[in-house]
């Protein structure tokens, strides 16, 4: 995706959800985000993912082998980001 082009606030919310769900993995095992290096993930990088930046599958793929979990549990859910909409929205 382009600098240029807007991220559909439905994938923002996504996005953000993933983010929280990648923490809450950190957190659970006590983990810091800089001893994610250990694992290939730069600081930076780590920071990213858990902000809700958009992030690749290969990435997605990458933080399930890091913590022993299937796509599906990272991803379960997730979806419902997607398809609904803010309280605001109607």
């Amino acid at each position: 995706m382009g600098a240029t082009r807007e991220l559909p606030a439905s994938y923002a919310r996504f996005f953000r959800a993933l983010g929280n769900r990648i923490r809450s993995l950190r957190t659970e095992r006590s983990l810091s985000q800089e001893d994610m290096m250990s694992f290939g993930f730069s600081v930076r990088h780590w920071q990213m993912i858990e902000a809700g930046r958009p992030t690749t599958l290969f990435t997605m793929l990458r933080v399930c082998e890091t913590f022993q979990i299937s796509i599906e549990k990272l991803l379960g859910g997730l979806d419902e980001h997607i398809h609904k909409k803010r309280k605001t929205e109607g």
